[in-house]
């Protein structure tokens, strides 16, 4: 079977690792929605046996499907094992691919256990001498342990020889299957004892020996556990079998059907490529983790070392320029390309304060050259001058009709812009390619999309300048490292676009929302964000000393009620004060078993009780400090006197703008702290701010998706559709409908798109569960077409595994067919809300395309902010009244419903004003 070696024999016990894996790891899942976590962790703990053992043998054993010689035995064994959980089910075949590309045999017999194989595998190995390590988490392989084998649990690091047996269990290896058939196993149903447990097991065959002699002395044994002993008596034989491994299966195996093999490296890629485990697959792609020598996977955080862009086979050609003949050729290329790759280096990542250090184009896979400009260290090679460089890309790049692409061209048009060049013919984008073709992708950036689609591991910006305190500039990056970074990343952008074309140009739904509302926004976004905003930084700095006061005296409030004084941002002080000092009650724990003090805690204690309620006031007010009073006056732009925001396309998985530095999407609209704070984003003079809101638009797109009969009549007459929905459900006339009332059913309409529960909607009316039932019954007896739509979309969502909106755009739903009951359920919540957010979000795009393109060229008008279902106008004041109607036809006319879309406009001199 196998050639005598001074390596050990390592042999795993595959199923058990993959039960255990899947229990304790992270529930994972890869960009595609199938779970992968029980498959990182048997494979972590593959590469740390390879790494500490370098075995030339090994199997990976794993169960077949199917009955064993146990169940004829006793055919309610493992009885009590529920079914495998679906998500568990799913990884197996894949687990199985992965451990033969890594070049391990792979072993699964029929009729019998892993356990098994094992045995039979490790006696005739110990047998010829040789030294055998076997991996599980199962206590029952101890009875193998002995001169030649020895256990390992490679998950948490425990060794047993034989001595560490006697330690663990109370006796040695050779007496473990008495022990274990007086144990008994309640998960593989075998008998035992009842009541007997480790303690009493070891202690009895301690003193007679074994299993045998103590069944010759039963009658010796006094009380209850003498009882129990006597009256399993006959089963015992039998348990005794069940946990006996078998170590003499006829194995029919070739000599070498132990060897490890050299890792399939095109197949190992292609597998870690699905599974998203980047750090394992950039070792392969460098050519050292074929063999897996070391535990990775998804979460490791260490930077890649610098890769070899290409292959060994066809090495890319990336060229520097230097001179201006050099540029001139390559100018001859890019006019006469259909289509090329461009991309900018630069002094920032603040696109009002970046300077241009390079800039890099290709024109076809595995050519790309970059022109330094603006490289500033001792001993730099001389450079073309920005301003010629610039000037001779200039026609290109301005030309609509020169069709470019890029990876997150918003950042490039506008330091462009800055550098005085308008770019336009922006024909693609990969990022948004990735973000139209997956949104719930968790990452877009170039590299993860080099990984997951080109399996190619890039040079990353770290790599070349650093990280952490040490980094430095790209200006200060050598010239020649420089260049190979930017021209890959010219090269892997037009290559990311050869794989992500193709597959949006397969589903035309997709392919329109890329072409008319992603691609059309990336210049309307980029005028947004260099217009900025205009904030009364004076007015800030008054509001921040207000705030300051006010947070000083709920420290002192809860000072009082507390009896003395704590740290109210301590999560362990909180803790001391509320459940121990005061004795309020426990709502929830953290994993590690303290009290919870998280806000949701605090705010259902803080109906109760004094205390919570301050230290969320003290929250609330200490974050719209910090956040916005404090740093908005910090972030405006000295060139420009306004603040400037950065939106981003590809983060939300709805397909919704997101902002940052600043994130004008949290700040506060309901309470008072919150208006004071956009009172401080002001027109300039002789402008006002016109504000303009989608009123109820996911409730419209809801009536329009469902097509229920009330929904739409209430909306076509324009009714107030909270109390028509409450007039509906309590049964009486609209003008009868109390305040209670209404906001029972301004909850219901909203909770529903946001999938609350009818213990959800109790909470928040503050009424017992069974009352919130009825409401929500009502509502459905009421309008039957919600809920069938909502059934409608569930269902859909199983078979499909996304949801789409009204423009086609397509939200997956990775957990929808989750075992886990709560991941699933939250998954259904998110497939009835995603439609209605997503065509939101798909509306309010299509209204800033329109409204840019009719009027944001000229006139002194600029949109300058979108928050939520709203957008900002700066408008001349003369203007107001015309504008206003203007902006809500093109925003009303955004989309054909079935309902019609109503915006409301105000202006003001500043934004709470205009709101």
């Amino acid at each position: 079977m196998s050639r005598k070696s001074a390596k050990p024999l390592v042999l795993v016990d595959g199923s058990s690792y993959l039960y255990r894996a899947f229990h304790a790891l992270p529930s994972l899942t890869n960009s595609r929605g199938e779970p992968t976590g029980a498959v990182y962790g048997v494979a972590n703990m593959l590469r740390r046996l390879l790494k500490d053992y370098a075995p030339d043998e090994m199997a990976v054993v794993f169960d077949a499907r199917g009955k064993t010689f146990r169940d004829e035995i006793y055919p309610e064994y493992k009885a009590n094992r529920p079914p495998m959980p679906e998500d568990l089910q799913r990884q197996v075949e894949i687990l199985h691919e992965l451990v033969q590309a890594m070049g391990l045999p792979l072993l699964v017999v029929p009729g019998v256990e892993a356990d098994d194989v094992i045995a039979t595998l490790a006696e005739r190995a110990a047998r010829e001498g040789r030294d055998v390590i076997i991996s599980t988490g199962d206590k029952d392989m101890a009875q193998l342990v002995g001169d030649h084998i020895t256990l390992v649990n490679t998950m948490n690091d425990t060794v047993l020889d034989a001595a560490a047996v006697e330690e663990k269990f109370g006796v040695p290896p050779e007496r473990i299957v008495d022990y274990l058939a007086l144990v008994g196993d309640t998960v593989d149903n075998v008998p035992g004892v009842p009541k007997v447990g480790p303690k009493t097991a070891a202690k009895w065959l301690r003193q007679y020996g074994s299993l045998d002699e103590l069944v010759a002395h039963a009658g010796e044994i006094k009380g209850k556990a003498g009882e129990n002993l006597r009256a399993s008596l006959d089963d015992l034989p039998r348990s005794r079998e069940l946990v006996t491994v078998r170590r003499d299966l006829d194995l029919d195996l070739p000599p070498d059907a132990l060897r490890r093999r050299p890792p399939d490296a095109e197949r190992l890629r292609e597998l870690l490529s699905r599974l998203e485990f980047k750090s394992w697959l950039k070792d392969v792609l460098r050519g050292n983790g074929g063999r897996g020598d070391a535990p990775a996977g998804p979460g490791d955080d260490d930077p890649p070392a610098p890769a070899a862009a290409g292959t060994a086979d066809d090495p890319p050609e990336y060229e520097t320029i230097l001179d201006e003949q050099a540029l001139a050729r390559w100018l001859e290329r890019l006019e006469s390309a259909e289509l090329f790759a461009f991309d900018t280096e630069t002094t920032s990542l603040d696109y009002m304060r970046a300077d241009i250090v390079g800039v890099s184009f290709a024109v076809e896979p595995g050519r790309a050259a970059y022109v330094p400009v603006g490289h500033r260290y001792p001993g730099a090679p001389e450079q073309l001058a920005r301003e010629y460089v610039l000037e001779r890309l200039r026609p290109l790049l301005e030309d609509p009709d020169r069709p470019k692409l890029g990876q997150n061209l918003k950042y490039d048009m506008s330091v462009l812009a800055r550098a005085g060049i308008a770019l336009r013919g922006i024909a693609f984008d990969t990022m948004l390619e990735s973000y139209v073709l997956d949104s719930t992708a968790s990452r877009h950036d170039m590299g993860s999309l080099a990984l997951k689609y080109l399996g190619r591991d890039t040079v990353s910006y770290e790599d070349i300048a650093g990280k952490g305190a040490r980094q430095i500039g790209f200006d200060e990056v050598a010239v020649e490292q420089a260049a190979r970074y930017a021209a890959e990343d010219a090269d892997v952008t037009l290559q990311l676009h050869r794989v992500l074309w193709p597959r949006l140009e397969e589903t035309p739904s997709l392919r329109k929302v890329f072409l008319e509302i992603e691609m059309p926004l990336v210049p309307v976004l980029s005028r947004m964000e260099r217009t900025g905003v205009l904030i009364d930084t004076e007015m800030l700095a008054r509001q921040s000393e207000e705030l300051a006061a006010r947070i000083r005296g709920i420290e002192q409030q809860a000072w009082t009620v507390a009896g003395g004084e704590f740290n109210l941002g301590s999560p362990k002080q909180l803790q001391e004060i509320l459940f121990g000092r005061l004795g309020l009650p426990v709502i929830s724990k953290t994993p590690k078993g303290q009290p919870s003090t998280a806000e949701s805690v605090l705010q259902e204690l803080a109906a109760d009780y004094e205390l919570p309620r301050l230290i969320l006031e003290h929250r609330a007010l200490s974050k719209l400090k910090s956040t916005y009073t404090d740093k908005l006056p910090q972030m405006v732009n000295p060139d420009t006197g306004r603040v400037h925001t950065s939106y981003h396309q590809a983060v939300a998985a709805t397909g919704r703008l997101s902002s940052s530095d600043p994130n004008l999407q949290n700040i506060p609209v309901r309470t008072e702290e919150g208006r004071r704070i956009r009172r401080a984003f002001v027109a300039p003079p002789g402008h006002l701010l016109l504000a303009a809101d989608y009123s109820q638009i996911e409730l419209r797109i809801m009536a329009h998706l469902s097509q229920d009969p009330g929904l739409l009549r209430a909306f076509e007459l324009g009714l107030d559709i909270h109390r028509a929905t409450a007039a509906e459900v309590f049964g009486v006339a609209p003008e009868q409908v109390t305040a209670d009332q209404r906001r029972a059913a301004k909850a219901i309409n909203f909770g529903l798109i946001y999938g609350m529960s009818a213990f959800g909607l109790a909470r928040q009316l503050g009424i017992d569960r069974a009352e919130a039932q009825a409401y929500v019954d009502l509502y459905f007896a009421r309008y039957p077409g919600v809920k069938a739509f909502m059934d409608r979309t569930r269902e859909q969502a199983r078979e499909r595994g996304y949801v789409e909106t009204v423009f086609g755009r397509r939200l997956y739903i990775p957990d929808i067919r989750a075992g886990n009951s709560q991941r699933r359920q939250y998954a259904e919540r998110t497939a009835i809300n995603a439609p209605m957010q997503g065509s939101a979000a798909d509306i309010i795009k299509r209204a800033m395309i329109e409204a840019d393109r009719e009027l944001v060229q000229g006139d002194g008008i600029h949109m300058i902010m979108q928050v939520h279902d709203e957008l900002v106008f700066e408008v001349p004041e003369a203007r107001t009244a015309e504008v206003g109607r203007r902006v809500q036809a093109i925003m009303e006319s955004a989309a054909d419903l079935r309902v019609p879309l109503v915006v409301d406009v105000g202006t003001g001199p500043n934004w709470d004003e205009a709101h």
